[in-house]
């Protein structure tokens, strides 16, 4: 039996955890003693595991050695490699990150350290730092790894242990919410309760009394409230002299602690006077909704908003109630979808993401432009639907569900059967299958939920048969045996976009599933064959040195004179009676090593169609498990890489060997199950493509069909004008299966049928349907007939392809059918413009005869800041949540750790996350991320994501919010818009500015969404409500509004003002809405009706501004206005350059021509205002300019003179200038110096001596405005 030495102190939670785990493991759980361990062990640092007879070499010290073997005898240790590595990273984690800084903050609270304030202080932040990144990790966890505790949990908590006792108060765990819920549920498993009995949590911080410990006594430990008492040196020997002298020390130190402790305590409870408590400064972004709001109910729009934007509180409550209202339904204020719609219909489906997904920012990017279009179209009163949908993705559920059964099961699908085993899929699907569709919704997808559809459905795999059977039966799909993409570890055959291309410099080990040591690939390997009958041999090269076994010919080229002797000769396989012919075919490349080819047809796709060619033979060496057969022994039944090793092992022993060297070459791995992809010849479904892709092509280049941005033409004519056949066979169980029937007809009079005899196949939608065909077909009654029903599925894009109609209940006609297929547009990343878009247009129109959209526009891929693709070994992959609700870098770390990456790329990762996000990612919220990225989409191929630039637009966000209280209160309680927007007559220069500039942002947004530039839009919405209403309009009628409430004639312009206010803020948030759907609905619902009896219910639903409407846009208003402000920009320049920061002076603005003094005559209450100018007074050229001011010129027609004298003390700002001056030409001086040596030239860096010369250069022009202003100020003196 095993022998456990712990800890007799209470609080040692090294030894805790040793005694935890070995209450989980009760069947192997070792004698506990809290005596020291023999001397013989050599070992005195507790806690030990001495196992067996106790010999060194079965001695176990240290809590993480200890723990892992008794956890790992309890099965607690993870249920695999995996969660094993899981829980190995959460023990490091409690030992190098929460161990420490909880022995700093506790020990001296125990008298075992000396109390350093500053330092217990320090120590104390940097563990509530560790604490929330734990807190983070558990937000969506019970336990730290799997579903159950494992050693990752009782290592953790007793880590934390000792600072839940005597260090975290209430109102820490209030923060710590989840280490909280988490700790407290560990600590009652009858496990923890038998070791640490009930914990008692930490009131209040302070001191700790110590116990004391009995004598340590022989006897066994019981693992009860641990063991009973207190001081840690009770387990060593007697104490020196020095240890006593410095426990005393230890002790006066905890009593002044104490005295302090208590005169702060004292000074709390005595009333404060002195000082006045600062109100605590609340930080952006954590404000909550708490009004109780039952889901579907409309949001409180009563209550005063916030005093400063918040995403939690806007994005609070709006989408349930959208969606409970119907806006997102085409139906939506329709007596039926049928009814035409003069204003058009718009359709667009969704790219249905696979149900195994979550949602990455290609998703976010997809959705924040498909919602903003969709959202667009419905403003503008067309009958609206975007259409929801998700993909059943193969291979890769499949993958998930296999996965999960092995993990809780121990089962394989083969164990469960075909049935059971897809019963398990849609059992997952069930669970699982709809996280995407709320993460869409998160995003505010304004998709009709209600139309959603899965590719597994009924309605959708009855439409994928019908496909199947139309097209087998024009003979658009038939059968052959050709070589295939074949992934051995999945067992099935993958299209070309599951093949990842990894390319390689030259010799590298790469990792195989099923394979324990690395396989070397990127080297070239020759060898000779004999030629039949002659002494002559031929020297050959290839990569894959074991595909050699299924050679059936060698090829030179015609024209080379090197082999022009050996036509119709053979060469001799040498592990086999193989006699191989030399053929003669263009395809090979006389100048690359000897000018010779093996050929192996059934194994590579150019010796394929050599083979082809010349009638080789086609021999397959390699079964559906990567396993050798075809070959002779000792090869037959090797794994095929190990077959490589032997196959090099045995030309050398033949002295066949030639040579080996490094070789650059592009190793296909299947992105999947990360297995090398072998091409193998398979009997397989195919689609006929070259007819249909000729139609796709013509679609296009005859105009029917649109594709935009036009540089994707190119690709699609390059690959549709060359398109190769389809397979569409996949050897899995998930997935429509193929409703092809292979024909057995038991009568004597037909012959029996092969595989690849496409007149034995027959397809139908049941199998009497097929009995009865193939009854017809071979003249027999349907008694005679027996059917075998083809194993395989479809591709998963075949049920892509029919999406844009399956979705309609197609082939049956159905209203949906009729009024939104075709649909209007398609858009998508461009990276499955082939495997997608091409598709869909090709079974469009073979199927329906009709195109299935209009147009396709197509998005740039998501790159990082610095262009680099996303990839999780980079660090630089980033969920679109974790920027809406904003993340730490521990929490950024801590997702790498439940990633799949090794640990060298995990650092790497976190090194780039470090760099990248050194403050983590602020919580930005969903419209700035959707602002951003619609920003973002300009028609190129990448988009270079920066988290800062999201950031700016939720600073954005909080203007828009200032802006509209600020304008709310300006408007009044009592403020009632006219029914209509429109000119009064009696709008100030500054009203017709403001809506010259709002008639303008309207224009540009509609053309911008029409032409899909979707920064055209987002700049027009930004500058109109930054810098034109915010940073003009706003603070130029300031003055209007203060002199109405002294001056009751002034009363009638403020109206008006409020008038044209109210129409900027309504016709601005419309603008905003498609894109910023949460803030604008929020503003939106605070703002009066025009018309409250008929108005729409909410911002989504309301119609978009027109230029019809909005035509009030003027360029001369616009150009005055941009003279204006010249002016006024001038006048602050000036300011700033004489430090007037608070002190308003004249203005006297010296015009060439009395139409410019006019013009700033009337706009002169607007510069003074923005200008803070004391007054402003336009001049003509013959009007003299007082004294005393200083002069900056705003253009070739006004000059702008400040008044400076009376305000400022010269003679004072003269030294002042003085001063400065003298300091830039001594630093000149030194810098011409320094570059006037002989040798600057050759020894300073040329990026130096640049940065040199543009110093000299601002130092002069610096100096120049020094003596100017010298100048200035002199002539007042």
């Amino acid at each position: 039996m095993a022998t456990l030495y712990v800890s007799p102190h209470p609080d040692d939670f090294r030894s805790l955890l040793t005694l935890i785990a070995a209450e989980f493991s009760p069947s192997s759980r070792p004698r506990t003693l809290t005596e020291d361990p023999p001397a013989s062990l050599n070992a005195r640092s507790r806690p030990i595991l001495v196992l067996g007879a106790g010999e060194s070499n079965s001695i176990l010290s240290g809590a993480p050695a200890v723990a892992w073997y008794l956890a790992n005898q309890g099965k607690r240790a993870g249920v695999d490699t995996k969660q094993q590595s899981q829980v190995w990273q959460w023990l490091s984690f409690a030992d190098n990150e929460l161990t420490p800084v909880s022995c700093a903050v506790v020990f001296p609270l125990m008298g075992m350290s000396g109390v350093d304030k500053k330092l217990q202080q320090s120590s104390r932040a940097e563990m509530m730092r560790v604490l929330k990144v734990l807190d983070k990790a558990l937000e969506p966890r019970t336990f730290l790894v799997g579903e159950s505790i494992t050693l990752a949990d009782m290592a953790v908590a007793t880590a934390v242990l000792l600072p839940f006792k005597y260090v975290l108060e209430p109102s820490d765990r209030k923060v710590l919410t989840n280490v909280t819920r988490w700790f407290t549920t560990c600590t009652n498993q009858p496990q923890f309760l038998k070791v640490l009995g009930t914990i008692t949590l930490c009131e209040k911080m302070g001191p700790v009394t110590p116990k004391t410990i009995p004598p340590a006594s022989p006897k066994a430990a019981t693992a009860s409230p641990a063991v009973e008492s207190a001081d840690a040196a009770a387990n060593g020997p007697p104490k020196t002299e020095a240890q006593l002298k410095k426990d005393a020390k230890k002790r006066e130190k905890l009593e002044k602690f104490q005295q302090k402790k208590d005169m702060e305590a004292k000074k709390k409870t005595q009333p404060q006077t002195e000082k006045k408590v600062k109100p605590e400064k609340k930080e952006l972004g954590v404000i909550a909704y708490n009004v109780p709001t039952a889901p579907g109910e409309k949001k409180d729009v009563i209550s005063p908003l916030p005093d400063s934007y918040s995403p939690q509180y806007v994005e609070a409550a709006w989408y349930p109630w959208w969606e409970k209202q119907g806006f997102f339904k085409p139906e939506y204020g329709r007596k039926s979808i049928g009814d035409a719609n003069p204003r058009g219909v718009f359709m667009m489906c969704i790219p249905p993401p696979n149900v195994t997904g979550s949602l990455h920012l290609g998703h976010a990017l997809t959705n924040a432009i498909q919602d903003s279009l969709t959202r667009w179209h419905r403003m503008r009163g067309e009958t609206t639907l975007w259409n929801p949908g998700c993909d059943h993705a193969g291979i890769a559920t499949q993958v998930v569900v296999e996965k999960k059964l092995m993990r809780e099961k121990g089962m394989s699908r083969h164990d469960l059967g075909r049935e059971n085993f897809i019963q398990e899929v849609w059992k997952w699907k069930n669970e699982k299958g709809d996280r995407i569709y709320h993460q869409l919704k998160k995003l505010g997808s304004s998709l009709d939920w209600d139309r959603a559809c899965f590719t597994m459905d009924q309605k959708l795999s009855y439409a994928v048969q019908e496909a199947f059977i139309r097209m087998h039966d024009e003979g658009v799909i038939y059968r052959s045996k050709r070589l295939v993409n074949w992934s051995c570890t999945l067992n099935s055959a993958i299209s070309d976009i599951e093949v990842d291309k990894k390319e390689l410099t030259g010799r590298t080990l790469l990792p195989v599933p099923g394979y324990k040591e690395k396989v070397e690939f990127g080297v070239l390997v020759s060898f000779a064959y004999k030629v039949d009958g002659t002494d002559e041999e031929v020297i050959v090269a290839t990569t894959r040195i074991e595909t050699m076994l299924g050679d059936s010919g060698v090829s030179v080229h015609p024209a080379d004179p090197r082999y022009q002797h050996l036509k119709g000769k053979m060469v001799l396989h040498p592990f086999c009676d193989r006699k191989m012919p030399i053929v003669f075919d263009d395809f090979v490349d006389m100048s690359f090593g000897t000018g010779a080819v093996k050929i192996t047809p059934a194994h590579d796709h150019n010796d394929y169609e050599v083979g082809e060619r010349h009638n080789l033979a086609f021999i397959n060496i390699l079964d559906e498990n990567g396993l050798l057969i075809n070959v002779p022994p000792p090869f037959l039944g090797m794994k095929r890489f190990e077959a490589r090793k032997a196959v090099l092992q045995a030309l050398k022993d033949r002295g066949h060997f030639r040579e080996i060297k490094d070789n650059p070459m592009v190793v296909p791995v299947c992105s999947r199950s990360k297995d090398i992809v072998e091409p193998l010849l398979k009997p397989q479904w195919y689609v006929s493509c070259a007819d249909m892709g000729k139609q796709a092509a013509d679609a296009v280049r005859e105009g029917r069909l649109k594709i935009i941005p036009d540089h994707h033409l190119k690709t699609w004519f390059n690959w549709l004008d060359n398109i190769r056949d389809w397979c569409i066979s996949r050897q899995l169980w998930w997935g429509h299966r193929i409703p092809a029937y292979f024909i057995t007809v038991n009568d004597p009079s037909v012959k029996p049928g092969e595989d690849m005899d496409g007149h034995y196949w027959i397809s139908g939608k049941s199998e009497d349907e097929v009995r009865e065909k193939a009854a017809k077909r071979f003249n027999v009654s349907a008694d005679k007939i027996s059917l075998r029903q083809d194993e395989d599925v479809l591709d998963t894009w075949f049920s892509s392809g029919i999406f844009p109609f399956s979705i309609f209940g197609w082939p049956n006609e159905t209203q949906d059918l009729n009024v939104f297929y075709p649909g209007t547009l398609l858009e998508t990343g461009h990276d499955i413009l082939f495997f997608w878009v091409a598709r869909m247009v090709m079974m469009g129109l073979k199927l329906t005869g009709k195109l299935p959209f209009k147009e396709v526009y197509l998005h740039a891929v998501v790159r990082d800041a610095h262009g680099r693709k996303m990839s999780k070994s980079l660090g630089n992959v980033i969920d679109p949540l974790d920027v809406i609700t904003g993340i730490s870098l521990e929490g950024l770390h801590a997702l790498l750790t439940d990633s799949n990456l090794d640990p060298v790329e995990v650092e790497k990762a976190k090194q780039g996350q470090t760099s990248d996000y050194p403050n983590g990612i602020p919580e930005c919220g969903t419209d700035a991320l959707r602002f951003a990225l619609c920003a973002y989409t300009s028609q190129g191929r990448d988009i270079n994501l920066d988290v800062n630039r999201i950031l700016g637009y939720r600073h954005f966000c909080n203007k828009l919010w200032n802006a509209v209280k600020f304008a709310m209160k300006t408007l009044g309680e009592n403020f009632v818009p006219s029914e209509k927007a429109q000119l009064c007559g009696e709008e100030s220069v500054s009203d017709r500015w403001i809506l010259s500039r709002l008639s303008a942002a309207v224009a540009l947004c509609d053309a911008g969404f029409k032409a899909y530039e979707f920064p055209t839009i987002t700049t027009a919405i930004y500058n109109f409500w930054l810098y034109e209403l915010c940073d003009v309009y706003l603070e130029s009628v300031k003055p209007v509004f203060s002199k109405a409430e002294e001056d009751g004639s002034s009363q009638r312009q403020a109206l008006v003002c409020r008038q044209t206010l109210y129409t900027c803020l309504d016709v601005g948030l419309r603008l905003l809405s498609p894109i910023m759907p949460f803030v604008s609905e929020e503003l939106y619902q605070r703002l009066p009706r025009r018309r409250p009896q008929s108005d729409p219910p909410s911002i989504s639903v309301t119609l978009y501004p027109d230029s019809e409407e909005f035509c009030w846009h003027s360029e001369e208003v616009d150009r005055d206005m941009e003279f204006v402000m010249t002016v006024i920009k001038t006048i602050r320049s000036l300011r700033a350059d004489y430090n007037l920061t608070k002190t308003r002076a004249d203005c006297y603005l010296q015009c060439t021509d009395s139409a410019t003094a006019s013009l700033l005559q009337r706009h002169s209450l607007q510069i003074q205002t923005l200008s803070y100018s004391q007054a402003v007074l336009p001049l003509t050229a013959e009007q003299p300019v007082p004294g005393g001011c200083a002069v900056a010129i705003a253009s070739d027609r006004c000059t702008v003179n400040l008044m400076l004298k009376g305000i400022i003390d010269v003679e004072k700002e003269v030294a002042k200038l003085m001063t400065k001056k003298g300091d830039l030409e001594k630093a000149m001086e030194k810098l011409k110096e320094k570059m006037a040596k002989s040798d600057y030239k050759e020894k300073v860096p040329v990026k130096v001596q640049e940065l040199d010369a543009e110093k000299l250069r601002q130092s002069q022009t610096e100096l120049e405005k020094v003596k100017e202003a010298m100048e200035n100020f002199r002539k007042m003196m």
